[in-house]
């Protein structure tokens, strides 16, 4: 259940690269709120000033061109905020200003924090990663992969083949279950998912597990990464190993301990519903209307790879603790040896034609993992590990460079080129331990 604050979240400061067992290493709070204006200075933190400036003034002009409303960004090193600006307007239609508290449906970023969930229950013993997923749904138990061929009129028409073998939770976790999404791109299986509604969200999810069953993968499991309805199906799973709805799972769980109070699947203050950010009414390229997640209200479905709504500073806490190595003040969501398991590449050079992560990226358990220092067409570090949303938002946490970088937006169309601006512009602005040495 999404629950609303109504005051700022302070500031923390890292004591280590990442924390121990001990609690009383973990992190310390500043006493302090944490404001845009209150923020460390940016040279104590390796940052350049004026480049530091140049992120939000080259944001400012996307949305001044008309690419997106507005959003949120927030950048943070050593545990501690260096810049944080709210930038446009939150509402298009009332001319609403943008503010640093914004909700905004997060999408896909939904995914580690379910990706997270599960990994606590392999902790716990109560799942392994190589369960095969029919111990926990035994209605996928004899799926068969739909291959394309071309048929006596030259059509290509689906052959419905055995599955090598059964897909697991490891295949789950790295979208190398097999499965697929049927509304991106186009294939004969993809029509079978959207001729079963399978990614209706006005199911159950008891519902959703019964359609899967009723349409053929895509792939062999364990043999192609394929972004999918994986981490919804994860999703289910940790609701039927707890006994308890997903969104009470990570309340209690996860958005509880770690004070993520602006976190969840909807927003049930009805107080609060004009803090949420949205979006053009169309797309200012295609002109297509954009028509996004109804927030609301309670949905039927608690989508684990879609479903949630965030602000900047919550999902901040997210990934500072996943940062510590699982701990984040006197909460710990899961052991260091965890974390660094779900933030390593989990491919082993595996790809496939709709390969989301990109050159120089593998893939873990929820995150994409950079794997090179070239290939890719932006800056970044080996172990930078992100991911993204439908409607723009994007995070990525560097433990090499101790960072933390959200932007928050609500403009699918713009989605790909501010994800690669915002990073760009990011770390152009690190600089140097010598030039830091100077500018203190």
């Amino acid at each position: 259940m999404t629950r609303i604050a109504l005051t700022g979240v302070c500031l923390l400061t890292i004591l280590g690269a990442a924390c121990s067992g001990d609690k009383t290493s973990a992190t310390r709070l500043n006493p302090q709120p944490a404001a845009a204006s209150a923020t460390s200075a940016p040279a104590l933190q390796g940052f350049s000033s004026e480049r530091l400036a140049r992120v939000t003034t080259v944001m400012r002009e996307r949305v001044a061109a008309g690419r997106m409303p507005g959003g949120v960004l927030l950048i943070a090193r050593d545990g501690e905020v260096v810049l944080e600006e709210a930038i446009g307007v939150l509402d298009p239609k009332t001319s609403a200003p943008m503010s640093k508290d914004a909700i905004f449906r997060i999408y896909s970023m939904t995914k580690p924090i379910v990706s997270a969930a599960v990994m606590m229950l392999v902790e716990e013993g109560k799942v392994q990663l190589t369960d095969p997923a029919s111990k926990y749904f035994p209605e996928l138990k004899s799926l068969q992969v739909g291959v394309e061929k071309a048929g006596p009129d030259g059509t290509a028409v689906l052959e419905l083949v055995p599955a090598q073998r059964e897909m697991t939770v490891h295949d789950l976790l790295r979208h190398m279950s097999g499965l697929t999404y049927g509304i991106f791109g186009k294939s004969l299986v993809k029509d079978a998912y959207l001729k079963a509604k399978v990614d209706d969200r006005n199911v159950t999810s008891d519902e959703l597990i019964k359609r899967l069953a009723t349409v053929p993968l895509h792939y062999q499991p364990g043999s192609t990464w394929e972004y999918s309805r994986s981490t919804d199906v994860l999703g289910v799973l940790v609701e039927r190993v707890s006994g308890q709805s997903l969104d009470v799972f990570l309340e209690r769980r996860i958005l509880g301990p770690l004070k993520m109070k602006d976190s969840g699947f909807w927003v049930e203050d009805s107080s609060q519903h004009g803090r949420i950010a949205q979006p053009f009414d169309a797309d200012p390229d295609t002109k297509q209307p954009i028509e996004l997640l109804e927030v609301r209200k309670k949905p039927s479905f608690f989508s684990g790879g879609g479903g949630m709504v965030s602000t900047a500073r919550d999902y901040l806490r997210f990934a500072q603790a996943m940062l510590n190595g699982g701990a984040l003040d006197s909460a710990r969501i899961l052991a260091p040896h965890t974390v660094r398991l779900m933030a390593s590449d989990h491919t082993a050079g595996i790809r496939g034609p709709n390969y989301a992560p990109g050159p120089g990226y593998g893939f873990g358990l929820g995150f994409a993992v950079r794997v090179a220092e070239g290939e890719a067409v932006t800056a970044g570090s080996i172990g930078d590990h992100s991911w993204g949303g439908f409607a723009g938002t994007t995070f990525w946490i560097d433990p090499r460079e101790r960072l933390v970088a959200l932007w928050l937006m609500q403009a699918p169309g713009a989605r790909s080129e501010t994800r690669t601006l915002f990073r760009t512009l990011v770390y152009s602005a690190l600089v140097s331990p010598h030039e830091t040495d100077r500018l203190r």
